[in-house]
């Protein structure tokens, strides 16, 4: 199951640029502009982790935590901020977040840093996954057969877990092109069929259909 993560931002630029990235990497995203956006959500029980700009007009991301907090003591929060201050880094771990980064940062920095957070706050709860005669670990990206590690790219295991959670799906090599590789990838779509085939090589009994005219499913 997918984690859910929370946005508010607003600048409405940036709020699309983190979805995008956090969506990428297999998070379901909510994205809010404005505190009154946000307030009624932090209630939801289904969050994971939440995302916070401090300056949110007249109300601040330090107010929106508090209600958080009100409901959910545990829940990770990271702010974000164009103010690097010692207090406000400060008063942002008084009242209860894990995370603080400064604007302008790196998409690929704050996606580093769910990724890190998400894992040690929820390593308990991501189970094995058994598919084909092979056991994954997604928080750890490790792929065994047995006893036998299996070697994967970067491209070759996200590959591998785009079937892997969506099974039964076809995809076409477009979409898939589109979701594992960046949006600006000018190269042959047959980068596709060229890691699919090293996956299969790796993972000779991963039941991954070749679907002709169109794409692939793992059945």
């Amino acid at each position: 199951m997918k984690k859910v993560i929370v946005i508010v931002e607003d600048e409405k630029d940036l709020n699309e640029l983190v979805k995008r990235y956090l969506e990428k990497e297999g998070y379901e995203v909510r994205s809010y502009l404005t505190f009154d956006e946000a307030s009624p959500h932090t209630a939801d029980d289904d969050v994971h982790l939440w995302i916070l700009d401090i300056m949110l007009g007249d109300k601040s991301g330090f107010d929106l935590i508090e209600e958080i907090r009100t409901h959910d003591h545990d829940v990770p929060v990271i702010f974000m901020s164009a103010r690097d201050k010692e207090f406000d880094r400060v008063i942002g771990l008084e009242k209860g977040s894990d995370d603080y980064i400064t604007k302008p940062f790196s998409p690929k920095e704050l996606v580093l840093r769910v990724n890190n957070l998400i894992r040690r706050v929820y390593k308990e709860d991501e189970p094995k996954i058994f598919v084909n005669g092979y056991e994954i670990d997604e928080a750890k990206r490790v792929v065994s057969e047995g006893s036998e590690m299996i070697d994967l790219t970067t491209k070759e295991f996200d590959l591998l877990m785009l079937f892997v959670n969506n099974r039964g799906t076809a995809f076409p090599r477009e979409q898939i092109l589109s979701q594992i590789w960046e949006e600006n990838y000018y190269g042959s779509d047959r980068v596709v069929d060229d890691t699919l085939r090293r996956l299969r090589k790796k993972m000779p009994n991963l039941a991954i259909h070749t679907i002709y005219g169109f794409g692939y499913r793992l059945g």
